[in-house]
């Protein structure tokens, strides 16, 4: 009697969000924390990251409000997590064609490096800013470039992020 092969491993989507998800466990923002991984036509990885202040810039120096002057909160100095993961990548030639996998629907910033970086599909876990006219912008980009993108409802309890903050 021969063994069967299991049959409840997590899909690649799973997979890869799952990558994405403990990305973004990296960053240091006390309110939302996203990562973010960019996967090749074959199934490869070619770049992750999460949102955070760029290289060589404090983060016990630099502000992490959400709130007052704009200059004095996190907004004018965070990376992130889609320009993290596409300025990380092994090689910008390819990115031509990938997915991107993150936890929080892109920004319209973020949407235009993606459409310039050549990624064709993004697959997101939340769309809590649906509503916001820079995520209304984002989509309009999108569909625009033939840009793809969709939820993905996730069953498994192994892939969770609370993006409430």
């Amino acid at each position: 009697m021969s063994a069967k092969k299991r049959e409840d491993h997590i899909s690649w989507d799973e997979y890869f969000m799952g990558v994405a998800v403990l990305s973004a466990m990296r960053s240091k923002d006390p309110n939302t924390q996203v990562g973010a991984c960019i996967v090749s036509e074959d199934n490869k990885i070619i770049g992750v990251g999460y949102n955070g202040f760029p290289i060589g810039c404090s983060d016990d120096e630099l502000p992490w409000d959400r709130e007052g002057d704009w200059k004095d909160t996190k907004y004018p100095y965070v990376c992130h997590a889609e320009l993290n993961a596409i300025l990380n990548a092994a090689s910008p030639s390819l990115l031509k064609n990938s997915k991107l996998y993150v936890a929080l629907f892109p920004c319209n910033e973020c949407t235009k490096a993606i459409i310039q970086a050549g990624i064709k599909k993004i697959i997101y876990l939340s769309d809590k800013y649906k509503d916001t006219d820079a995520t209304k912008v984002s989509k309009r980009m999108l569909d625009a470039a033939g840009v793809v993108y969709e939820r993905l409802e996730v069953n498994r309890k192994s892939i969770t992020l609370s993006l409430e903050a």
